[in-house]
């Protein structure tokens, strides 16, 4: 289970001190991007031809030994020259000793596929069978270069070469997908400390809004990478959200700090810090208190304090027009 959401209890979660980890380098989504890499993801399926729609692997899938058995032929055929994730349920049925990790790398295939509901299925079912020795040396020998892209975060993915991480971590995304955000974050809570971990955890702590979770695990963190100022911008909204407005602003302001961040990054801290300086120099209801004070000084018979009132609140608009188009770069700002 996750941990308890207890403020001062938890350390930061994204720290990785390992020499060697599974991960790439993430990527930030954007709508235009999304429409390129769709177009070029068509052409590269026409050229790959038979190829498309199997399981990533990073260079060249590797040689099967020649003294391999009739088993990890098999395997090997289903894993790497196959995209039907229903040969690899067939094995896993057919060599028990194999089932685990048979549904784990043909859920692999179906999150590719982006059915998340069948790859959360055979995930879970992978995951809570023991694997015999065998099938323990082929997935060392063979699978260390496979590579799932997991969606850590809303617009952000991982490349995750074949770990403990690349499973739970595709499956917490299978589980958001499906209404289940608790599990979502349960699943993360055994993991060793990481940038896609803590992305995943915080993006699923947030949307079940344990904010005072979220700033705890983020508690130091810096913009090295696109993938700390994606979590710095989950770290700013939490603690918006918990009225902590002046540290809020400070983690935006290190998203911005790091000129070579996303640009899609970029943007969405400079709305956020431009939101929330309007909430802080806007009135309650402040055009209708306005309109209802010059009215009052009019019936009074005092027509320019009305009109100053009035110049006022037309004074406090344009100012703050002004630093949403020094934000944003418009001209005449």
């Amino acid at each position: 289970m996750s941990e308890p959401s207890v403020p001062g209890v938890r350390g930061a979660i994204f720290g990785d001190n390992r020499d060697i980890t599974p991960f790439r380098n993430g990527h930030v989504r954007t709508s235009v991007g999304g429409l390129a890499e769709g177009l070029s993801g068509a052409i590269a399926g026409v050229l790959k031809g038979k190829t498309a729609g199997r399981i990533d692997v990073a260079g060249d899938a590797p040689r099967l030994k020649r003294l391999a058995g009739k088993t990890a032929k098999s395997v090997y055929d289903a894993v790497f020259t196959s995209t039907e994730p229903d040969r690899l349920i067939t094995l896993a049925r057919t060599y028990p000793g194999w089932a685990g990790l048979c549904y784990v790398i043909a859920g692999l295939l179906v999150y590719k596929h982006g059915g998340y509901l069948r790859a959360s299925e055979l995930l879970q079912r992978g995951l809570s069978i023991r694997i015999d020795d065998a099938a323990s040396q082929f997935s060392s020998s063979y699978l260390r270069r496979v590579v799932t892209r997991v969606e850590v975060a809303e617009r952000i993915d991982v490349p995750v070469l074949f770990s403990e991480e690349s499973v739970y971590l595709a499956l917490s995304h299978c589980f958001r997908e499906t209404g289940q955000t608790p599990e979502a974050l349960d699943i993360l809570a055994s993991l060793p400390p990481s940038l896609p971990s803590a992305l995943a955890r915080c993006t699923a702590a947030a949307a079940l809004e344990r904010h005072a979770d979220v700033v705890a695990w983020t508690e130091g963190l810096r913009n090295t990478d696109d993938l700390s100022a994606a979590l710095l911008l989950i770290r700013a909204q939490s603690l918006r959200v918990l009225g902590e407005r002046e540290a809020a602003q400070a983690a935006l302001v290190e998203v911005l700090r790091r000129k070579k961040t996303s640009l899609a990054l970029r943007n969405d801290a400079l709305t956020d810090r431009a939101l929330s300086m309007l909430e802080v120099r806007r009135r309650p209801n402040p055009r209708p208190l306005v309109a209802k004070r010059v009215v009052a000084r009019r019936k009074r018979g005092n027509p320019e304090g009305a009109e100053l009132e009035a110049v006022d609140g037309i004074l406090k608009d344009a100012e703050v027009r002004r630093m949403w188009n020094k934000d944003f770069g418009e001209p005449g700002g």
